[in-house]
C-alpha cells in the first residue's frame, strides 16, 4: 500500500535536510492538521470538538479502534463495537474527516485479532487505513519501544529514560511470534507515525517526511508529529506567535493530540481552544487530513530514503524532546 511515488525516493542527504519549499495548493500559505488519538474519548466528549472543527473548516484525522473483545478491564476507550460510536465516526467520515488506524483494540491483539480489526476497518470505512498511530502500550506494536532507535547509545539513553520497561517489549515485527503482523502493515497501511517534537512546524523538525527506513522495511512510509498531547500542550503549541511563524515559514503542522484530555470541562469547550482555532481558521491555510497532506508532500517532491546519518540526527532530536517532556 505504498505511495504511488515510492519508487522515486530522494537519496541526497542535503536534499533531505534542505528540501525545496512546498507550494501548497490553491495559493495556500501553510498546512495544518491533527491526528486525534482516541484514548478515552466518548461520543459525548468528542462530538463538540468535531462540530467546532467542521464549523471552522478543518478536516483532520481521528484514530479508530475497530473493536474486539480484548480491551483491558475498565478501559473507557470507545470502539466500533459500540453502535452509537460507529454511527458517529461514520458521520465524521461523511463530513470529510479521515479515519486512522490506532490498533484493533485498546488491548494487545494477536495476529488474527489484528487481521480481523483491519478487515473490519475496511468494511466500515471502505478502504484500508491510510494513516496509523500505534497505541502506546499494545504489545503488538511494530518497531516500537527501544526498537524505535538505531544506535546502541541512543537505545541505552531511551531505556534509561523509560527505566527499561520498553526493552524488547513489543513483538509486532517478530516473525513467528503470536503478535506478528508487520507484513499486514506493509500490505495495508501507507503511513505510520513515529517521532514527535515540540515544534509547531512539523516539516521543520522532520524535513524529510514522509520517509522510508530500510532498517524497518514493513512500514511503507513514516511521518512525524507535533506534540499537543493534551489541551495545555496543544494550546501552548498553537499560540498566536507560533501560528504566525508557521504561516511565515510556509510550513506544515501535524498536531498529535488526545481530544479527550481536558478540552472539555463540564460539557463546555475550552474557550482558548475555540479562540485559537478560530484565529487559525481565518488564515490562508490548507486544512486537510493527515493522509491527504502526506500524499501531497510525497507527490510534490517524492518521499525520502532515510540515510543512517539522517536517522541518528532525528533520533537525537526526539530523545532530547522525550527527556524534557516525557511524551511518546
Amino acid at each position: 500500500m505504498a505511495s504511488s511515488n515510492a519508487d522515486r525516493f530522494i537519496a541526497d542527504p542535503n536534499a533531505a535536510w534542505n528540501p525545496p519549499a512546498i507550494r501548497w495548493p490553491d495559493g495556500k500559505r501553510f498546512a495544518f492538521t491533527v491526528f486525534d488519538d482516541p484514548d478515552f474519548q466518548t461520543v459525548d466528549y468528542g462530538r463538540p470538538v468535531y462540530d467546532l472543527l467542521a464549523e471552522m473548516g478543518f478536516r483532520t484525522t481521528r484514530g479508530i479502534f475497530p473493536g474486539l473483545d480484548n480491551a483491558p478491564a475498565g478501559d473507557r476507550a470507545a470502539t466500533c463495537e459500540d453502535p452509537e460510536h460507529l454511527r458517529w465516526v461514520l458521520s465524521l467520515k461523511d463530513r470529510g474527516f479521515e479515519m486512522g488506524w490506532h490498533g484493533a483494540s485498546p488491548g494487545t491483539s494477536n495476529r488474527e485479532q489484528t487481521k480481523q480489526g483491519l478487515d473490519r476497518f475496511r468494511r466500515f470505512f471502505g478502504t484500508w487505513p491510510v494513516t496509523a498511530s500505534q497505541h502506546y502500550e499494545c504489545r503488538e506494536n511494530i518497531y516500537w519501544g527501544d526498537e524505535r532507535l538505531s544506535s546502541s547509545t541512543n537505545r541505552l539513553i531511551y531505556n534509561i529514560l523509560t527505566r527499561g520497561r520498553n526493552h524488547k517489549a513489543f513483538h509486532g515485527g517478530d516473525p513467528g511470534h503470536e503478535l506478528f503482523w508487520s507484513d499486514l502493515c506493509r500490505e495495508r497501511i501507507r503511513y505510520v507515525r513515529n517521532f514527535v517534537f515540540a515544534e509547531i512546524n512539523t516539516l521543520k523538525a522532520c524535513p524529510f517526511m514522509p520517509y522510508r527506513d530500510n532498517d524497518r522495511p514493513d512500514v511503507n512510509l513514516w511521518y512525524s508529529s507535533t506534540d499537543g498531547h493534551n489541551a495545555a500542550t496543544f494550546l501552548k503549541t498553537l499560540s498566536e506567535e507560533n501560528q504566525d511563524r508557521l504561516e511565515a515559514e510556509g510550513g506544515a503542522c501535524i498536531m498529535y493530540t488526545h481530544f479527550a484530555y481536558q478540552f472539555l470541562k463540564d460539557g463546555q469547550l475550552n474557550s482558548e481552544f475555540r479562540r485559537l482555532l478560530r484565529r487559525l481558521s481565518q488564515k490562508n491555510g490548507w486544512f486537510v487530513p493527515v493522509g491527504t497532506l502526506l500524499d501531497y508532500i510525497a507527490k510534490e517532491r517524492g518521499p525520502v530514503m532515510l540515510s543512517p546519518a539522517q536517522r541518528l540526527r532525528v533520533e537525537r532530536r526526539w530523545l532530547l524532546h522525550k527527556a524534557r517532556f516525557g511524551t511518546a
